[in-house]
């Protein structure tokens, strides 16, 4: 049937598009107002749009209407949600539910791997990641928690020293730990007993 009377129609309302309204996707015309995923109704464009036949979705919604299911096919969009996906008219199978993503991965990866061997803290117990790093008796610290045992004082490289796991400042461990007697800092005079 010919098309009298203007432009093309559009995919979502089927109304007229004008050419200066137009967004092209699939073969398909659309208005601007319209370009919107037909499951979540958010706006999309052409870094963003997902096409399947003549529906159009955001490359999330398509992940999750589309894309690879069961175990095995975490990384998957939509493998965090929670959401079932009732909107996009998916069936869940009947019977005992089954996660969309594995507790624990078959075959981890280099990262997944990382987080499981992650340092603790031997000040405050809690994981160490690199970017608060800082090395001290061959173990990992805080930054937060490098500091004397004794005093407190912000520990650094060049003032810092080890007993028995615990750091210490020079000042505190030289006191606490270090040589006593005559001429070691202990004792400056000697009184002579007859």
């Amino acid at each position: 049937m010919p098309n009298w009377g203007g432009g093309v129609k559009c995919g979502a309302c089927e109304k007229t598009v004008y050419h200066a309204e137009e967004i092209q996707c699939n073969g398909r015309s659309f208005h601007k107002s319209c370009f919107l995923c037909m499951a979540c109704r958010k706006a999309l464009d052409s870094t963003t749009v997902a096409a399947h036949e003549s529906e159009i979705y955001c490359k999330t919604c398509y992940g999750r209407k589309y894309g690879p299911k069961g175990i095995g096919f975490g990384q998957g969009a939509g493998c965090l949600s929670t959401d079932t996906g009732d909107h996009l008219g998916l069936n869940l199978q009947q019977g005992s539910p089954k996660p969309a993503c594995p507790s624990t991965p078959t075959n981890p990866s280099k990262f997944a791997k990382k987080m499981v061997d992650v340092d603790k803290c031997p000040r405050c117990g809690k994981s160490v990641y690199a970017a608060e790093k800082i090395m001290g008796g061959g173990k990992p610290w805080h930054k937060t928690c490098f500091r004397c045992a004794i005093c407190g004082k912000s520990l650094e490289s060049t003032n810092v020293t080890d007993k028995d796991g615990e750091l210490y400042c020079k000042v505190c461990y030289a006191k606490n730990f270090g040589p006593k007697g005559i001429g070691f800092g202990g004792l400056t005079q000697v009184e002579k007993k007859d």
